[in-house]
């Protein structure tokens, strides 16, 4: 993360990478608590928008070692609900050692996983 942009700065690269994504709509299914999905599926939690408290995002990361590598951030967690057990991890914004571009990184093996073939081949276009 660039230490002098904060973690809500963060987020807001975050959500509008996985906003560039071929076939990603914004939704907030949970009130303020907002969600990135591509033909109807989940990808990305964002959590809410302002909070500065604990921001946090929640991806699907099936490569083992994108798995562990997001589980070595401090504060990550298999993500709660019972995902984890299906490759989720939540990913605490607050380390300044964890860059943005890695979290995008995460954020679109997540998509990769979830789009279909279709929206991915689109995407290898770009």
């Amino acid at each position: 993360m660039d230490p002098k942009a904060g973690p809500l700065a963060t987020r807001r690269r975050i959500r509008d990478f996985a906003l560039s994504l071929p076939g990603a709509v914004e939704e907030f299914p949970w009130g303020d608590d907002a969600v990135v999905k591509v033909n109807k599926k989940i990808f990305v939690f964002l959590g809410e928008e302002g909070n500065a408290a604990s921001p946090a995002i929640s991806a699907k990361l099936k490569d083992e070692e994108a798995h562990g590598h997001a589980l070595a951030v401090p504060g990550a967690a298999p993500t709660g609900y019972g995902l984890g057990r299906s490759g989720w991890v939540s990913i605490p914004l607050t380390d300044p050692d964890t860059p943005a571009e890695l979290l995008c990184d995460w954020v679109e093996e997540s998509y990769r996983t979830i789009a279909p073939k279709r929206l991915v081949a689109e995407l290898d276009a770009r």
